[in-house]
């Protein structure tokens, strides 16, 4: 069994974490980068390591490599593309969004996602500032819905929505966890 070891970011893991990022996005989701969304990926640390309230989290493997990451920062949803409920109900400053929670095939079932959200829902209770623990996924991508159903309630399921009629499902973590 490989050993992981999962740490914040510094500006050395930036480029392997960028790498799994990109990848993730082409590979899983099939967009590619889209500016409008992925602005993060290209900018990891003014995204992430830039507020004491935001963070980036790296999984590295036993040889150095970043083969995970998950990302944290205060933004909630935007209405839109989101739903204004939604974006009522988890406002920027209050919401800690997970963003970014992508493990490398190779390295899956092992555990390393599961951890990197435990790590990031801590750092968000230790803030003390935020109310509620907030992502959303796109259940497209094989496992996700099922993970992110295993450790948050569902708030939102765009596919059942007339009015927002897009393919995401919203999820809430409990902060205190």
């Amino acid at each position: 069994m490989r050993k992981y070891c999962i740490k914040p970011a510094t500006l050395t893991d930036l480029d392997g974490a960028r790498a799994v990022m990109l990848d993730t996005v082409y590979r899983d989701f099939g967009t590619g980068y889209v500016p409008r969304w992925h602005g993060d990926i290209v900018d990891p640390a003014g995204a992430y390591l830039g507020s004491g309230r935001h963070t980036l989290l790296v999984a590295v493997d036993g040889d150095g490599q970043v083969v995970g990451t998950g990302a944290l920062d205060s933004r909630g949803p935007e209405c839109p593309p989101h739903p204004r409920r939604l974006a009522e109900r988890y406002p920027s400053g209050e919401t800690a969004q997970l963003r970014r929670v992508y493990v490398r095939p190779g390295h899956r079932r092992r555990g390393i996602a599961r951890e990197l959200v435990e790590r990031l829902v801590e750092f968000a209770a230790a803030d003390g500032g935020y109310r509620a623990v907030y992502l959303h996924t796109d259940p497209a991508v094989p496992g996700a819905e099922a993970f992110w159903r295993s450790l948050g309630t569902v708030v939102h399921d765009e596919r059942t929505d007339a009015e927002h009629p897009q393919s995401l499902v919203h999820f809430e973590l409990p902060v205190g966890r």
